[in-house]
């Protein structure tokens, strides 16, 4: 897909889920982060329809995420089947055995199409935006004996924040059963892609261990995405991600960003209760489904 083409599957995007615009440069994170990827679009008579894309990451390479989009004018026509389709021909080469789907909450009809080809829901992240116009900057309280730092005062910390994020991941509803990657890998895809900036990534540091971070994902002009809120188990319900959360906030105020978006699954209730208090309020839920590709894997005798 030429530069045209991938600014044409973005611009599908974005239209058939607004409240989650991003910019190209959030197509090429995700593109960079994963193993391999995918892009498609579909014409009829030179007229778009939908576009797709797939990709492969570490912790699952058999399941390729996938992302299929058609306009609301143009469905009905078979675009999402030759798009599902297309994916599942790719999936299949690469021996991947499922495909891993979202839908928005306010679009049944999308939901019920990838129910009747056999698709079960695994998760539900609720859709979280907090408005920062008009309001003041908050105060950042961390704890006694916690400091917050953002990574551009402290670049060695990164593997600091490694070691947090293995800690705290298999607490994450939906991901239990993830490996995290290698230190160097983790770095590349998830730290030091075009959306990701030292300046708005947060640490906790109690004395010099890292016992939490937080990083927005810079994915939109004006809205920023919190892609990350970690803290340790032994460090927790002592207000430390409030002050992480505030330090984001604050960083985001000062560098003219109006929106502030999350998603956290429906299981999360401790970080669901704290934006609440932050004053998040709810958005329009991704519903994450995994079923079967049309292809069957390829033969691996």
């Amino acid at each position: 897909m030429d530069e045209s083409d991938e600014l044409a599957s973005l611009e599908v995007y974005n239209t058939v889920w607004p409240h989650d615009a991003v910019t190209i440069d959030a197509v090429h994170s995700f593109r960079d982060s994963a193993q391999d990827y995918v892009d498609y679009l579909v014409r009829e008579d030179g007229v778009i329809l939908g576009s797709a894309a797939g990709a492969i990451f570490a912790y699952r390479a058999r399941r390729v995420v996938t992302l299929i989009t058609v306009l609301a004018g143009q469905r009905r026509r078979g675009a999402g089947t030759a798009l599902y389709e297309a994916i599942s021909r790719w999936a299949s080469e690469r021996r991947a055995r499922e495909l891993e789907v979202s839908v928005a909450g306010n679009d049944p009809q999308s939901l019920s199409y990838a129910q009747r080809r056999g698709f079960i829901e695994v998760r539900r992240q609720v859709g979280l935006v907090l408005s920062l116009v008009g309001i003041s900057p908050l105060r950042v309280q961390p704890p006694g004996g916690i400091e917050i730092v953002t990574w551009a005062q402290r670049p060695e910390l990164a593997r600091g924040m490694y070691e947090v994020d293995l800690e705290i991941h298999p607490d994450i509803p939906g991901f239990e059963d993830v490996a995290l990657e290698p230190f160097e890998d983790w770095m590349a895809h998830n730290m030091q892609r075009p959306t990701d900036s030292p300046e708005a990534t947060f640490i906790a540091l109690g004395g010099e261990e890292v016992v939490g971070f937080a990083k927005l994902s810079l994915t939109a002009p004006r809205a920023a995405g919190h892609a990350m809120t970690a803290v340790k188990r032994a460090w927790r319900g002592r207000g430390i991600a409030r002050a992480l959360k505030a330090a984001q906030i604050n960083w985001a105020l000062a560098n003219g960003y109006t929106e502030l978006h999350t998603s956290n699954e429906e299981r999360n209730a401790p970080i669901n209760r704290l934006n609440a208090r932050l004053g998040y309020r709810p958005g329009i839920e991704r519903i994450h489904l995994v079923g079967p590709s049309l292809a069957d894997p390829l033969d691996e005798t």
